[in-house]
């Protein structure tokens, strides 16, 4: 039956022919299942006739790899020796080349700069380490902007020297940290002055007043806010006062503005960081006799009603000993 249904095949193909001589067809394709083809021995590749030899691969990849072309592209490799009258192979053969030794990369030279060092600052007493920052207020008109320059002690949180000016640059700055040098009676290799590094604060005239005064300068990483977070947050509560207007409708009302503002924040406003002191208090040495009575005055508060104090008698908060910009690492010890 399987030979009339090979006969019948040609002409009406298996389904049909099986079913006309009462076949079964699975059967009939196991009883027939052709193997598959045996796999071809592996052979060489053939080598096409236009491919470059080994001696001249070698060439190519010398000429891409010399001083002369080391840290240029393939292509401009190639328009090099054309011009010079040589022809080794195409632009593509020569990346080709570079592919099969993993070179396909930046070929160029490129400067490399080494990674800013974290500024560390330590302040245990005023005029040690100051932070400056320039924070813009809104004019009069869209577009229309004044520049507040503001220098703060990062210990006593208190504004050393304050301008307000109608742009930034580095002979303003100059001014006003010489003025508030001058001011506070500080000394050569005293002090350490801590900015970001916008154009004014890294100005010749700012550089070399560093220079003249004996001053330390500092400057925070790029794209780093965290390395000056005392100038960041002092313009935050600038920015936070209620009174403060969307827009100022003169560079006098500004003006007017933040003389009332510095005043309030040095002599007036209470410093959670310093002990809810303020900084005047602290700059000039008074704050800890003023902590001495709001301890005497919690003390006869307890003594009235201890009950009231369920733990222990109440004390007022402390003043820290140490301010600091990125709190410096402990340093391992060494072997003996």
């Amino acid at each position: 039956m399987d030979a009339g249904v090979k006969e019948l095949e040609p002409v009406i193909g298996v389904r049909a022919a099986c079913k006309a001589l009462a076949v079964d067809r699975p059967g009939y394709y196991r009883r027939h299942r052709k193997s598959p083809p045996a796999p071809k021995p592996e052979g060489v590749p053939a080598v096409q006739a236009r491919a470059l030899t080994e001696v001249e691969r070698k060439e190519v990849r010398r000429v891409l790899e010399s001083p002369e072309h080391v840290d240029e592209a393939p292509a401009t490799v190639y328009a090099k020796l054309l011009d010079e009258g040589v022809y080794l192979c195409s632009e593509r053969t020569m990346y080709r080349v570079l592919h099969e030794h993993d070179e396909v990369k930046e070929r160029r030279r490129q400067a490399t700069h080494p990674a800013k060092v974290k500024p560390e600052l330590i302040a245990t007493k005023p005029n040690q380490v100051w932070s400056w920052d320039i924070s813009k207020l809104r004019g009069p008109a869209r577009w229309t902007w004044y520049y507040l320059y503001t220098i703060l002690d990062i210990f006593s949180r208190y504004v050393v020297g304050w301008m307000l000016a109608h742009s930034e640059n580095g002979r303003l700055a100059k001014a006003l940290i010489s003025n508030a040098v001058e001011q506070q009676g500080v000394v050569k290799d005293q002090l350490t002055i801590h900015a970001d590094n916008g154009s004014p604060m890294v100005a010749r005239p700012v550089v070399y007043l560093y220079a003249e005064l004996g001053v330390i300068k500092s400057y925070s990483r790029p794209h780093t806010s965290n390395d000056n977070p005392y100038s960041e947050s002092h313009f935050r509560t600038l920015k936070y006062r209620p009174e403060l207007p969307d827009r100022f409708g003169s560079f006098e009302d500004a003006h007017a503005y933040c003389a009332r503002f510095f005043s309030w924040y040095n002599d007036e406003h209470r410093h959670s960081g310093i002990g809810f002191h303020t900084p005047a208090d602290v700059h000039y040495g008074r704050a800890e006799k003023i902590r001495q009575h709001r301890a005497e005055v919690l003390s006869a508060a307890y003594a009235a009603h201890p009950e009231r104090f369920v733990r222990k008698a109440p004390v007022p908060p402390a003043i820290p000993v140490v301010s600091w910009i990125n709190e410096p690492r402990e340093e391992a010890p060494t072997a003996q």
